[in-house]
């Protein structure tokens, strides 16, 4: 009876395995049978439909800032120099006292040439009376000829040493004056080249003082170079770029730490011909400075504005990207597709970029959402102003 058990367990475990070998390949061919591929859902994006318009072009330059008005203070007159009469670096008022020269030595000489004068004064009313006694003599034939003509000369002769005597008396007041050194100019100063007790030699090195530059309004010196000249005149002989009427042209700045200036400069002078050296010429724009905020020597980044480019294709900023191989942007295509499109980009506009090549007009440029696109993925264009209308109705 166990041993029948036993026989009875042994074919059910052979029947077991049996079965098992056979279902097996079944069920492993119902696992690994491939599942049908479901398209992703399009993503929604936005974006514009770029059209051609007439935009505003900017050419920018590295500039530097210059004085309108800026005056070297020289001494006219030889001395000590006794005081330095302004705080230096800082501004003055036209006609404020800068530097005093020792007077003393020219207060002496106004007073000789003042006594010169009344000495040749005096020689010339002893000459008027010496002839006034003559010329009656003269005439009644009383006193000779030659005694009239010595009379006559010596009343002249008195006559022009007075004049020279007046003369020297004017040039010593105007010594005497420049020993008081004013300024020129309203304007922001220099250190003094020269101290206290120091001799100033007329004519000199030492007779160069300080400086006086103007600080409102200013200038913006920058260079243009040949090159820049040529391609802008091909540019206007195309028909795509547009000068400014009367060639006015305006100037922005940009400051060093990026800020933007908020005064508008306006060219007043370009040089009609090349520097031999640097292959440039140099224009220039004078621009208002109340807060005296630029000064001279300091270097600026300078925006010309005035020129326009006609059927210009431009897209805001943040929709091109810059790669290792040049800018890019994606393009919704007619397949309903995303589409890498390599393009050239040219002048800043506000928030636009201006796209010189690679875009054409009436295509449909992603702005948001291409962060998770990869080219060939379907989207769904969505324009701004129906994005602008979704978001007041989902935030409720």
């Amino acid at each position: 009876m166990r041993r029948s058990a036993m026989l009875s367990h042994r074919v059910y475990l052979a029947v077991f395995f049996c079965l098992t070998s056979v279902i097996a390949p079944v069920l492993s061919g119902c696992s690994t049978r491939e599942k049908p591929k479901v398209a992703p859902p399009a993503a929604e994006v936005v974006v514009i439909t770029v059209q051609p318009r007439t935009m505003p072009v900017s050419f920018p330059f590295v500039a530097q800032i210059q004085s309108s008005h800026q005056v070297d203070i020289m001494a006219r007159v030889s001395g000590f120099l006794e005081k330095i009469s302004y705080p230096e670096g800082e501004a003055v008022k036209k006609g404020q006292v800068l530097f005093q020269i020792d007077r003393k030595p020219f207060l002496a000489a106004v007073d000789a040439a003042k006594a010169e004068v009344e000495i040749r004064q005096s020689q010339l009313w002893t000459a008027n009376a010496n002839f006034n006694r003559i010329k009656p003599l003269a005439d009644q034939n009383a006193a000779s000829k030659s005694d009239l003509d010595n009379a006559i000369g010596a009343v002249k002769s008195a006559e022009a040493a007075l004049e020279q005597a007046k003369a020297n008396l004017y040039k010593s007041n105007l010594d005497l004056g420049y020993t008081t050194i004013t300024s020129p100019v309203s304007g922001v100063t220099g250190q003094s080249k020269i101290r206290e007790g120091g001799y100033i030699a007329a004519g000199s090195q030492s007779a160069s003082l300080t400086y006086v530059a103007t600080l409102n309004p200013v200038w913006v010196q920058f260079s243009v170079s040949q090159n820049q000249e040529s391609e802008l005149k091909q540019e206007v002989a195309s028909g795509r770029t547009v000068l400014p009427r009367n060639s006015r042209y305006t100037v922005d700045l940009e400051l060093s730490d990026g800020s933007h200036y908020p005064q508008a400069g306006v060219v007043n002078f370009a040089d009609p011909s090349f520097s031999k050296e640097t292959g440039t010429f140099q224009v220039r724009a004078q621009i208002a400075n109340p807060k005296s905020t630029l000064r001279p020597g300091m270097f600026v980044k300078a925006f010309l504005k005035g020129a326009t480019r006609a059927n210009a294709l431009a897209v805001p900023q943040k929709s091109v990207q810059q790669t290792a191989n040049g800018h890019v942007i994606f393009i919704a295509n007619g397949k309903g597709l995303a589409e890498v499109r390599p393009v050239t980009v040219g002048d800043w506009v506000g928030q636009e970029w201006v796209i010189t090549s690679g875009l054409k007009a009436g295509e449909q440029v992603i702005v948001d959402g291409f962060m998770k696109l990869a080219p060939g993925m379907p989207v769904k264009p969505v324009p701004p102003e129906q994005l602008k209308a979704a978001q007041p109705a989902a935030g409720k």
